[in-house]
């Protein structure tokens, strides 16, 4: 039985980390730490285990065998470096690090201490975007030239239920999360993107503000690559309900998915009885992969490396940091400038 600690309950994802490991047969949560000390003191009830107030003092009990990173964005660096160092595997909330540079020094501390790594990319593992790979893949829609994505929600948009919007205030304080919308929503359709179409050649990224928030409330990022395929990433935290769709278009080709119905239809010349048909919906749909906090746990079990994962996540902090100079300068950003 792995023993693990919650570093912070700062995410709103922390609660799904939680479920994840009291659920799994082979995890169990013994210890909490949190920045704040009143919150984890009161989680660490909850779930009937020890708190601690210094970070450093948890890291040092033999007992614990891994961590849960669910700080505030920019403080991952400081407490994934103090974890690694301390011998513990580590699962973190994306993104990994601010920005490259502290992305390389993370990696080459859990290198030297040779724990397992793994960063929640979640929606790598769903079987709309394990086809839409699949599709793109094998050429069935031609070659691709466009890919859209949106992924958006009302919440820093006031409601009867939560006037001040449904994420917490500290969302919007720089200093804790790096970023808004772009960095917290808009990682997803960000590594689907670099899992479709690699890396690009550069970004353009242009942020609003809506509610006038301290962070941009809705984004839009445009990857732009070498044989002229764009990838477009929109990210909002001010529509009046929730969105995700992805839309694809080949030279022989399209693909749309919307989250709304979990349907992916597909329009093409190369598909059976299309004719001109118009679009079909697609029915052999792969089986979804076992999560991310599963896979961390074989990974630890069988010492392997989540290689893969660990690239897209570099490559993740690579296309957001490039994004926000981008926004910031008004001009696009080669992804060349950000490699150390």
């Amino acid at each position: 039985m792995l023993k693990l600690a919650m570093l912070s309950f700062w995410h709103v994802h922390a609660k799904d980390y939680v479920r994840q490991a009291v659920e799994h047969p082979d995890t169990e949560i013994v210890a909490v730490w949190d920045e704040i000390h009143s919150r984890g003191r009161s989680k660490a009830e909850e779930l009937g285990v020890r708190f601690y107030e210094n970070l450093h003092e948890l890291l040092a009990q033999s007992d614990i065998d891994a961590v849960i990173v669910v700080t505030p964005t920019t403080k991952h660096t400081e407490v994934i470096l103090a974890a690694a160092q301390a011998g513990k595997h580590i699962f973190t909330e994306k993104v990994l690090a601010a920005t490259i540079k502290e992305c390389h020094e993370i990696l080459a501390a859990v290198a030297a201490a040779d724990v397992k790594l793994m960063v929640s990319l979640p929606r790598l593992n769903m079987a709309f975007a394990q086809k839409i790979q699949a599709i793109i893949q094998e050429g069935s829609i031609g070659t691709i030239t466009s890919i859209r994505m949106r992924l958006a929600h009302n919440g820093a948009l006031p409601t009867e239920q939560a006037p001040n919007g449904a994420l917490p205030a500290y969302f919007f304080n720089l200093e804790q999360s790096g970023g808004g919308a772009l960095i917290d929503l808009g990682c997803h359709p960000m590594y689907l993107a670099r899992w479709f179409l690699g890396v690009p050649s550069g970004v353009s990224a242009s942020f609003g503000y809506i509610t006038g928030k301290e962070v941009e409330d809705h984004a839009v990022s445009i990857l732009q690559y070498p044989n002229g395929i764009l990838a477009i990433v929109e990210a909002g935290f001010v529509n009046s309900y929730s969105q995700f769709v992805v839309e694809v278009q080949g030279t022989e080709g399209s693909l749309t998915y919307s989250r709304s119905d979990n349907k992916l239809f597909v329009r093409g010349s190369r598909f059976e009885g299309d004719a001109g048909s118009g679009w079909q919906a697609v029915t052999d749909m792969p089986a979804e992969s076992p999560s991310a906090f599963e896979q961390w746990v074989t990974h630890i079990r069988e010492g392997t490396t989540a290689t893969d994962n660990i690239q897209i996540a570099l490559d993740l902090t690579r296309l957001m940091e490039a994004s926000i100079i981008s926004a910031r300068s008004g001009t696009v950003c080669p992804l060349s400038h950000l490699t150390e």
